[in-house]
């Protein structure tokens, strides 16, 4: 008997440890390599027992992202007893040598936070990889390059020069896509990128190879200091499509693709000074080919009136990097703080358009008063010399108003005398009001008036309506599925707003927008994350008779955000996705019932 007691135990507690470990959630991430060259890539997987939701991945803010997040599930039944995983995987790059920590990465299952545990990797110098000439890595190393072609290596400091970013592929290999990992920062110049309407392919040579090209980028530069310059590589990744060592069954070798990282390499400009010899006192950087004007737009005015006086500077050159000369008038002249203006585009050849300041005058007293001769400096490009321009002496008459006795002084002289005699007439109050104008107070009793009766009778009218109002509240507290549906609404609209604000951020903005729609339908149609694919939705909306359409671009916006990982941003058009998911969420919230 005691030994069947023992055996009827020892049953038992395999049974619950099986229970046991069964219900135990694990929740952990693996990488391919601790150790890697900076040359070599790097996969971790972020693996789960259980399905979860809410996945947020680390920063890899020592990496770049080559590849993924992709998502593979696994259901297996092994004697009887049902397995699941699920698992992110991300391929990196890493973006310099050192040692670096891959932080935690966070799921939530069954209302639950669960991390992983940090990762240490060390990426050395690059390493020595075997040159294959079958292996699809070293053909596409071999047949595309990212060439940075700059316009002028000598400039002198101001003078604009342009980056032209050339993408060179060989005519057996095609781009798919590609995105940009690195952007240059041009640190020491002032920078203007010039937009692109879409991208041509141009057949061409490179290294005395036939090659096809196309522009990605155009940047104009303005360098602001002296001497040896550095320009920072443009770094993209490239999904190739190069030659496999498989055939298809006509013979012809089938495509094969590939990740590329490629860069423009570093170009470092030597950028000259200005010449001191010949430079002019009120010289203030102005570099290129300029006009120069000073106009008004009156020559006769009253006192009090007031008047434009407007300094021009037109052409092409750095007009944003240069301050326009001052304008000096007389001190009996009112003249407030200039209105700065500038009407420039930017094209390959650099700035041109026009800056001004308008300033407005305001004189006092009748009399002619001089506005001085302006000059304005400025270095030629053309001929290498320093060149000054002289606006003429304007004279501006001013009738009617008082009169001042140092009016018809002259400009020194009236800038040395800065105390005026001013002439205070009679009526200078007149705009204030002198006389009051008294209405009498409406003497009407409050006691038994309209007003009286509204308040007193108010509190009993609106007894039966807190009652309506209550039994409201009690059949919606009561409505469970109602309330459901109310919150996946607000769970819908919270997610969407976190898209709003992530516009123009792909991966957060593709991100939240997922997410949105998933809690959405797993709320709405009490579907539970397994569940989630495409047939299956469109399965369950079918069965709620939702319109083709709606389920069609439903799944579309799924699609989107898978996408998107893919492709670069400026194929992705986050905002007509965002409009998109507002409109089918409100049309499944009309059509399921």
């Amino acid at each position: 008997m005691k030994s069947i007691k023992y055996i009827i135990i020892f049953i038992l507690g395999l049974a619950t440890s099986s229970v046991f470990a069964q219900s135990q959630v694990s929740f952990e991430a693996k990488v391919s390599k601790r150790k890697l060259g900076i040359n070599e890539r790097l996969r971790i997987d972020f693996i789960m027992n259980k399905d979860g939701d809410n996945f947020n991945p680390p920063s890899f803010e020592n990496f770049t992202i080559v590849g993924g997040p992709s998502q593979a599930i696994n259901n297996s039944w092994i004697n009887g007893v049902k397995s699941f995983s699920k698992t992110y995987s991300y391929f990196l790059a890493p973006k310099k040598r050192g040692e670096f920590i891959i932080s935690q990465s966070t799921i939530e299952i069954d209302g639950k936070l669960y991390k992983t545990s940090p990762i240490n990797i060390q990426v050395t110098a690059a390493v020595d990889k075997p040159k294959d000439p079958n292996d699809p890595n070293y053909i596409a190393s071999q047949n595309i390059h990212l060439v940075a072609e700059v316009s002028k290596v000598n400039p002198y400091l101001n003078e604009a020069i342009t980056v032209i970013y050339k993408l060179y592929i060989s005519p057996n290999t095609g781009v798919e896509t590609w995105r940009e990992i690195d952007n240059p920062r041009y640190s020491d110049f002032w920078s203007q990128h010039i937009n692109m309407k879409g991208l041509k392919l141009v057949n061409s040579t490179y290294k005395g190879k036939d090659y096809r090209y196309v522009v990605l980028r155009k940047t104009v530069l303005y360098p602001q200091k002296t001497g040896k310059l550095n320009i920072e590589p443009l770094t993209l990744d490239v999904k190739v499509q190069v030659p496999s060592n498989r055939r298809n069954i006509f013979g012809d070798r089938q495509m094969q693709v590939v990740h590329r990282t490629v860069a423009a390499g570093n170009r470092t400009i030597n950028v000259k000074p200005l010449p001191e010899q010949g430079k002019p006192l009120d010289f203030t950087g102005a570099v290129g080919d300029f006009k120069f004007e000073v106009t008004t737009n009156k020559s006769e005015l009253k006192a009090t009136e007031a008047l434009e006086a407007r300094i021009l500077v037109s052409g092409k050159g750095n007009l944003k990097l240069f301050k326009l000369p001052k304008l000096t008038l007389p001190s009996s002249l009112e003249v407030y703080e200039p209105e700065h203006s500038e009407n420039v585009s930017t094209n390959l050849a650099g700035m041109q358009g026009n800056i001004s300041d308008s300033y407005t005058i305001v004189p006092s007293f009748q009399g002619n008063y001089p506005i001085p001769s302006v000059s304005f400096s400025y270095f030629d490009l053309k001929n290498d010399r320093y060149k000054t321009i002289s606006s003429k002496e304007l004279i501006v008459n001013v009738t009617d108003g008082p009169i001042n006795g140092d009016s018809n002084k002259s400009t020194d002289e009236a800038k040395t005398n800065s105390k005026q005699s001013v002439t205070v007439s009679n009526n200078q109050f007149a705009s204030f009001k002198t006389n009051t104008n008294l209405v009498a107070i409406d003497t009407a009793y409050f006691f038994k008036s309209k007003l009286f009766w509204s308040i007193l009778l108010l509190p009993f009218l609106a007894i039966p309506l807190a009652i309506f109002v209550r039994r409201k509240k009690d059949q919606r507290d009561g409505d469970v599925v109602g309330n459901r549906i109310r919150k996946a609404n607000k769970l819908a609209r919270k997610y969407l707003s976190e898209a709003k604000k992530a516009l123009g951020q792909k991966e957060s903005f593709y991100n939240a927008l997922e997410r949105a729609l998933h809690n959405y339908l797993k709320s709405k149609l009490n579907i539970v994350t397994i569940e989630f694919s495409k047939d299956k939705i469109r399965e369950l909306l079918n069965e709620k008779r939702v319109n083709t359409t709606t389920v069609v671009e439903f799944n579309e916006l799924l699609e989107s955000c898978e996408l998107a990982r893919y492709t670069p941003f400026s194929n992705v058009e986050m905002q007509h996705d965002y409009d998109k998911a507002s409109s089918v969420i409100t049309a499944l919230d009309k059509q399921i019932r």
